[in-house]
């Protein structure tokens, strides 16, 4: 008999003809939400479930006995009580790699808009604005040569670096929980405590993961201790910032500029001032949106529970445990 594989969001055509040669999909367009016709139903029967942004509780799991795995087609997974799944002997398999130069793409695109003051300024253009050569009130600040402090430093961390580092011949300080002597050697990086390196560098960029740790890592103290004309850049997780404490230090010039591709609550409130700022930034949560990427993405997560549901090593396992059960 088959095993199920309950299909959350979008798989291309290929991918789904992939599944169906050894599985039965149970596809599901709604949430996960079990107050939702049919849900409990279609959960009963599911040994795997492949999506994304997927609200996982325990109640969820209760309802779905049957359940060996669950493919993220994401990299982080703060949804996912991850201690609640090995507990019960569920794997739990996310798609990193595929999506790390995509998303320094974009955390190095922030670096630049914001510390060039890009948006801003074609705004100028497209509003009429632009009658004279533009004066001192409008210049932007240096991006080469300038010193990025990266908090975080993993593989989309050390990405945007390597960039900033090797094309843009900026200095590179991190914060992590160890030493990566490899990254040292190559881009000339230093290890340093986070008031530090809050202190001392131009632009900031947040690659952590949100965890108990890290929530609101950065608030109203951490921007005190930056410089007047640094540049913020977070493309982690929303919650890893206090938004409040980000919003004061924009207005009273505490920092120059912010460059955001997350935000506490997404897709962010009409009432937010962010995107009114003008030295604000703001991007819809897109590090990983280009077509190649996403297809990238999905086909892994298809990978991961394809091998997974067979009995076959998967990719990417979070909780490793499980596998060595």
């Amino acid at each position: 008999m088959k095993k199920n594989i309950m299909v959350m969001g979008r798989l291309s055509d290929s991918q789904q003809e992939e599944l169906a040669q050894n599985f039965t999909l149970l596809e599901h367009s709604g949430s996960l939400d079990l107050t939702q016709p049919g849900v409990a139903e279609v959960l009963a029967k599911a040994h795997g479930i492949i999506g994304s942004g997927l609200p996982v509780t325990p109640e969820l799991l209760d309802a779905a006995p049957a359940l060996e795995v669950i493919s993220t087609v994401s990299v982080g997974y703060d949804s996912i009580p991850v201690d609640e799944l090995t507990k019960r002997g569920i794997m739990l398999c996310n798609t990193p790699d595929v999506l790390t130069e995509t998303t320094a793409d974009i955390g190095f695109a922030l670096i630049m808009a914001a510390g060039r003051r890009v948006i801003e300024l074609a705004e100028v253009v497209k509003q009429g604005k632009w009658k004279s050569s533009i004066g001192p009130d409008l210049f932007a600040n240096d991006v080469h040569g300038k010193t990025l402090g990266m908090v975080g430093f993993g593989r989309i961390g050390a990405a945007i670096a390597r960039r900033g580092a090797l094309g843009f011949g900026m200095p590179i300080l991190y914060s992590n929980a160890s030493p990566k002597a490899e990254l040292e050697k190559e881009l000339g990086a230093k290890r340093c405590e986070l008031d530090t390196l809050l202190a001392e560098s131009d632009y900031v960029c947040i690659t952590v993961p949100l965890t108990q740790e890290t929530e609101k890592l950065i608030g109203k103290r951490e921007f005190s201790l930056m410089k007047p004309s640094a540049v913020f850049v977070n493309i982690a997780r929303g919650k890893v910032v206090d938004e409040a404490a980000l919003i004061e230090a924009l207005e009273n010039d505490t920092i120059r500029a912010a460059g955001l591709d997350v935000f506490e609550q997404e897709p962010l409130p009409t009432s937010s001032p962010l995107p009114h700022m003008h030295n604000v930034v703001a991007l819809p949560h897109i590090a990983s949106a280009t077509h190649e990427t996403r297809e990238a993405m999905a086909q892994r997560a298809v990978d991961n529970i394809r091998l997974a549901l067979q009995g076959e090593r998967p990719i990417n396992v979070v909780n490793e445990t499980v596998l060595n059960a």
